[in-house]
């Protein structure tokens, strides 16, 4: 999957990571929290801030200590929550890290670390399939504002 992007929901004003698979046919929107929108928007948007920030500091310590983010995977949905695995490979081999999809995500983006999802959550999140090409922003909002609840469920930060 890949970020197509940051939003916000029109009715709680929470901002939404929406995630795409590399056809742009399967949408998954993940409700985040402010802090972490803003740590994926700033990578997304290239901006490098004048200090490292909580996501930059644990990639940095990873490369000193000789390890890297290998994957993150969107690993479960169990009460509406969502739940990832943070994947890293050092010199002592591989670790699973319980992780907040959006940290998760935020430090994908850092070390250009793939991002997947498990297809059994995206059938527990009923996530958008689209038959035809990407929707562009504009679409996509459209869809997200005439989305029901129950399209994709609610989900608490």
């Amino acid at each position: 999957m890949e970020v197509k992007g940051l939003m916000l929901d029109p009715s709680s004003k929470t901002p939404i990571v929406v995630l795409h698979d590399e056809a742009g046919e399967i949408f998954l929107p993940i409700w985040i929290g402010a802090f972490e929108a803003n740590a994926i928007a700033l990578r997304l948007e290239g901006v490098e801030p004048p200090r490292p920030m909580t996501h930059d500091l644990l990639i940095a310590s990873l490369d000193q200590l000789g390890a890297r983010i290998d994957k993150v995977t969107i690993s479960a949905l169990r009460d509406n929550t969502f739940f990832a695995v943070t994947s890293i490979v050092g010199s002592g081999g591989q670790l699973g890290l319980d992780s907040r999809p959006s940290d998760a995500i935020a430090l994908a983006l850092r070390a250009d670390a793939p991002i997947f999802v498990l297809r059994s959550v995206l059938e527990s999140a009923q996530a958008a399939e689209l038959t035809r090409t990407a929707p562009n922003e504009e679409e996509l909002k459209q869809w997200l504002e005439d989305a029901e609840l129950e399209d994709f469920g609610e989900y608490e930060m």
